[in-house]
């Protein structure tokens, strides 16, 4: 080690002439760090695995005598001083010469793979017989240092280069929404690789308030993350809304990708507005792969939020089954989006390490912040809601039960029926190496009614101090009802759905069947409802009976929020045995896509037009159109106004753009208006070299 108080310039001093530190991206350093895409000149590396640097003396250097030291120095945290070593200690701190040339030396540096990621000042200081030598602070001599998933010895290694490929180097992703049975999908651009993107992470870490300690840690930075990339607590990145009215900001559904919001935050330093789940999430993976570490965007369809903690979904009703509007406070999300990052859990026994759930939508606080997770993805399979981080919250998300509770004459509520299979359905992410969607519900709960999904249901009441719900003993329950509604596309038409009802005794049954029909927020959130209908139905013993109800344009057009779902809740008594009977469906009208072409071959540097094409299906107007385009390696986010969009009418626009970096694109557009929004399309782009 050089004694600090020795860094004095003495003339036979071992003078530095240049530092540099092979930053290209085309160089060895950032190829083999998995790094050359970030469109940054400075040199960006990843903790644990040795990168070179070239530095010029003013005179001969001599390996005998002459000594080095690399000083790295986080903002506000200490320098870490790497001398010269013969041997790397493997994930260690050091400096090795790799090779003499007269007045150049090319050296390794190895950085720990514990180490802090972030933005280091990089110096170099010699020491000879003649004296000690400190190089002038140069800020050009800046490294990002970041996560190795491709090191054994980092928190984050994933042993698979095709993950590694998806997870961590993968700019475009697809995020699911819709319904179980309507299934729709977003191309969303993450662009982790974009210019500012990087900083605007690290500003991110900075703002989370992360020591310079807890960012070697990818728990307590991924849980940062969780709080940061919400606006509650910290002003962080976006601020949510369900509002249906966006004027002081951006409808979540227009956005493309992360790009444009984590540039505005850190431009800004104010909370972006606005998102929801899947802007969240989305943002979220951007930030995860910008940092090395691995990362996906996750949809669960049929998601539970339970906002009591009391590890089940309750629906109340009156005495005669109709819906207690305000006392529902508990949600079902016809989906949601959280994430999976990957990471080992030294924190907790073996067997936790692997895929963790972490959520940046504010639901619920978690120690009295706005943030979810990490929750290792086998401890909310097995109901182990006793393992950290917020395993309750996740657990419900994905597998608590559906209770309905009627009103009695004293007032007092009772439990008429416990739906096993209520949430958790076809939990979602896109495939490695494909645009197809992948189902990963397996890694989540056991098969649904399984003895193993049961037990996790029980492990969960258990630990949660709560009984497993299970309705009170009902004579007969010999009416099994379903409910069908059509798959829609938004033109003006209208929408049929029907309840089946099957008389499964050998008897005649006789009841009353309630229907409401409520627009409903993609989160579960209903406003009132607009249709109301009570049929009394006769149903003959094994007889199934169908009954319909039309849902006209005219009566759910005025009504309709940004993602056109809406709720059937069907509720009824059979009149001989008492039966309670109680539904509720979720169904949504599909939007058109954009239909988008690109012209020409697409080489780096080279200008080339796409078209985008959007029909209005509709016979109104559509108020202040906006496109809005963005593509990673392609163009940066933009907005382009085409105003007011007749009835039925189409409009096209053209776009030019110059694609900075080779290989499979997407371009990716939205299309937003004060009528119609949640409109989408996307092409992808093979770019060439130059």
């Amino acid at each position: 080690m050089i004694p600090m108080s020795s860094y004095v310039l003495l003339g036979t001093a071992l003078q530095i002439q240049s530092v540099d530190l092979l930053k290209s991206r085309n160089g060895e350093n950032r190829q083999s760090h998995h790094t050359d895409q970030y469109e940054y000149e400075d040199l960006i590396v990843r903790r644990g695995k040795p990168f070179k640097i070239s530095i010029t003396f003013k005179r001969s250097f001599n390996i005998k005598s002459d000594q080095i030291a690399v000083i790295l120095q986080m903002a506000n945290g200490q320098p870490i001083t790497l001398p010269l070593i013969k041997e790397f200690d493997e994930g260690g701190w050091g400096c090795q010469v790799s090779d003499v040339s007269g007045q150049k030396v090319m050296l390794w540096v190895n950085t720990s793979a514990q180490a802090p990621v972030g933005k280091y000042q990089l110096s170099v200081r010699t020491q000879c017989p003649g004296g000690s030598y400190a190089h002038p602070t140069d800020s050009s001599l800046k490294v990002y240092l970041l996560f190795n998933p491709w090191c054994r010895m980092d928190a984050v290694f994933m042993d698979n280069e095709a993950w590694l490929q998806e997870y961590v180097l993968n700019e475009n992703g697809r995020i699911y929404y819709g319904t179980e049975y309507q299934i729709g999908e977003r191309s969303w651009s993450y662009g982790q690789f974009d210019k500012g993107v990087l900083d605007a992470v690290m500003y991110i870490l900075d703002r989370g308030g992360l020591s310079p300690t807890s960012r070697g840690d990818p728990i307590s930075v991924t849980r940062v993350i969780s709080a940061m990339v919400n606006s509650m607590d910290d002003n962080g990145v976006i601020a949510g809304s369900w509002a249906d009215d966006y004027p002081d900001g951006v409808n979540p559904v227009a956005w493309v990708g992360s790009v444009d919001i984590l540039l505005r935050f850190h431009q800004t330093g104010s909370s972006v507005k606005y998102g929801q789940c899947w802007v969240f999430a989305g943002v979220t993976t951007t930030v995860l792969r910008c940092l090395g570490i691995p990362g996906r965007t996750i949809t669960n369809f049929a998601s539970a939020h339970d906002t009591d903690g009391n590890l089940t979904f309750d629906v109340y009703f009156d005495e005669n089954m109709k819906p207690l509007e305000d006392k529902n406070s508990d949600s079902v999300w016809n989906y949601h989006c959280w994430n999976d990052c990957w990471m080992t859990r030294p924190d907790l026994p073996p067997g936790y390490s692997g895929w963790q759930a972490i959520d940046a939508t504010p639901q619920e606080t978690s120690s009295g912040t706005y943030c979810c997770g990490p929750c290792p993805l086998l401890a909310i399979k097995n109901g182990l809601v006793n393992i950290k981080y917020d395993t309750p919250f996740l657990f419900s998300e994905v597998n608590s039960d559906k209770v309905f509770y009627q009103r009695m004459a004293n007032g007092q509520f009772k439990k008429v029926h416990v739906e096993e299979r209520a949430v958790g359905h076809c939990i979602s992410t896109k495939a490695v190496g494909s645009y197809a969607r992948e189902d990963i519900t397996y890694l989540y709960k056991y098969p649904e009614g399984s003895a193993e999904e049961r037990n996790s249901v029980r492990t969960a009441a258990q630990y949660g101090n709560k009984p497993m719900a299970v309705a009170e003993p009902l004579q007969t329950e010999d009416i099994v009802m379903t409910v069908e509604s059509q798959d829609g596309v938004l033109t003006g038409s209208d929408i049929n759905v029907r309840v089946l009802l099957n008389n499964r005794s050998s008897s005649r049954r006789s009841l009353s069947l309630t229907m409401s029909v409520a627009v409903m927020y993609y989160n579960g959130v209903c406003k009132e409802s607009f249709k109301n209908d009570t049929r009394n139905v006769s149903i003959n013993p094994g007889e199934t009976k169908s009954v319909g109800m039309l849902v006209s344009y005219n009566e759910y057009r005025t009504h309709l929020l940004d993602q056109a779902a809406m709720m059937l809740t069907v509720s009824g008594i059979v009149q001989e045995t008492g039966q309670k009977l109680a539904k509720q469906h979720t169904f949504r009208i599909r939007t058109p896509d954009l239909d988008i072409k690109v012209h020409g071959e697409a080489v780096v540097g080279q200008q080339i037009t796409a078209t985008i094409v959007f029909q209005n299906p509709l016979e109104i107007v559509l108020h202040n159109a906006v496109f809005h385009v963005e593509g990673p390696g392609l163009q940066r986010p933009k907005t382009v106004p085409v105003g007011d969009i007749g009835p039925r009418k189409t409009v096209s626009i053209q776009e030019n753009f110059t694609p900075q970096r080779p290989g499979p694109r997407q371009f990716i557009a939205s299309l937003e208006s004060n009528e119609l929004s949640q409109v989408h399309g996307s092409t992808e782009v093979v770019v060439r070299s130059s």
